[in-house]
């Protein structure tokens, strides 16, 4: 079966207190733990083989304590321009959700539910962390993508994102169309079997 075959690929030892980065799981129940990961280059080859993109950026100058989306994109603007000559992006922006937003409740249900994209969804973390769960090949993979981390879903891939109860980060985003995130929802209820397992 393939998943035992990317099972093999990809089994690798979670030091005992570091945050395990990448759980996989089959479709119909988050109770079972096919593997997991928090080597980066582990994760990369993992995803890599269901089509979605995952790699780690440097900012090419220090960035201040609270930058400004200016600086910002400047500060990754080699990876950025890159990205988007692969991509076909136009547009590009930046994103921030702190634990005091008053509708931070009403942002993250909003992304809760399972849905999709006509376009790539892509993310880069400039701080704190977010994480997506991937709906491919009957399992679950969930990303947890922290600072430093890009993610390229692929277009018509089925997934959701969960910025907690306490959401924190900083992220650029790419888009092919100005008109910026537009979701398909899939009406299906399997986000609720494994947004337990999302926690911090």
């Amino acid at each position: 079966m393939k998943w035992i075959c990317l099972f093999l690929c990809c089994l690798s030892t979670v030091l005992i207190g570091q945050e395990v980065k990448l759980t996989v799981c089959p479709e119909h129940t988050a109770d079972i733990v096919l593997f997991s990961t928090s080597d980066n280059e582990k994760i990369a080859q993992c995803l890599e083989k269901i089509g979605v993109q995952f790699e780690q950026w440097e900012a090419n100058q220090p960035l201040n304590k609270d930058p400004t989306h200016d600086e910002i994109l400047n500060a990754y603007q080699g990876d950025i321009e890159r990205i988007k000559d692969e991509g076909g992006f136009a547009y590009v922006d930046v994103v921030s959700i702190r634990p005091d937003n008053p509708k931070k409740e009403v942002i993250r249900q909003k992304f809760l539910q399972e849905h999709l994209h006509t376009e790539d969804e892509v993310r880069f973390f400039v701080e704190g962390f977010g994480i997506f769960y991937i709906h491919t090949d009957k399992m679950v993979f969930r990303v947890r993508c922290e600072k430093g981390d890009l993610i390229s879903i692929p277009a018509n891939y089925t997934h959701w994102f969960d910025m907690t109860d306490d959401p924190y980060f900083t992220a650029i985003r790419f888009f092919t169309d100005e008109e910026g995130w537009v979701a398909h929802f899939t009406d299906d209820d399997i986000a609720d079997k494994f947004i337990s397992i999302g926690g911090q």
